[in-house]
């Protein structure tokens, strides 16, 4: 009896530590800096098998908050290389600038745990496309270089020190592009990432 109490007492002092308001001097410009995984889909409709690699990169983002609730999130990240693949054999490569703008709704503005969803879109542009020779002698292939797609959005800030935050992120994001073969399509590459980030923010 006295554990279950002590674990109530226990559960109550958490959720009053993370309801705790936050410093009142926090301005409206919050910049994160992350490692983020992707984890692509691969899903192919050419009947290739075609596949990129999954990675984890650096990424930096900028939020702007309108009010202590919505804010607006940049996220940027410096061209990356994926390798292409075919059941399995590597056949070529790409880079591709994923830069993705985001609306946040965040639930408790002034607290030290800090969730929120976010959605809005992603452009991606893919770059430096390279085949092997024999790819390239048998099927002269070619991709579409610009992809617009939604993007979801879900996370938490967690206060650690005044005004610095520990984030954790997790977003889908609808990324495809058409494969072209001498000239006419193919079909379409889907890579459809789940991009999984862990860093931290300062609020200016």
């Amino acid at each position: 009896m006295k554990f279950a109490t002590t674990l109530r007492l226990a559960a109550i002092a958490a959720v009053a530590f993370a309801l705790q308001p936050a410093q009142a001097d926090e301005g409206p410009l919050m910049v994160r800096v992350r490692a983020l995984h992707l984890d692509s889909a691969n899903k192919d409709s050419t009947g290739l098998g075609l596949s990129i690699n999954n990675k984890t990169f650096p990424e930096v983002d900028f939020s702007y908050f309108f009010s202590p609730n919505i804010a607006a999130e940049l996220i940027l990240t410096y061209p990356q290389k994926q390798t292409i693949s075919s059941n399995g054999t590597e056949i070529g490569s790409l880079k591709h600038l994923p830069p993705t703008l985001t609306l946040q709704y965040h639930f408790n503005p002034t607290g030290t745990f800090r969730p929120y969803v976010g959605a809005g879109v992603n452009y991606t542009n893919f770059s430096s496309v390279e085949f092997a020779p024999a790819v390239q002698a048998a099927l002269k292939p070619g991709i579409k270089h610009n992809s617009y797609g939604l993007a979801l959005q879900i996370g938490a800030d967690i206060e650690i020190a005044k005004n610095t935050y520990l984030n954790f992120d997790v977003k889908k994001v609808k990324l495809d592009t058409t494969i072209y073969s001498n000239g006419a399509s193919a079909g379409k590459f889907k890579v459809d990432p789940t991009l999984v980030g862990v860093g931290v923010g300062y609020r200016f």
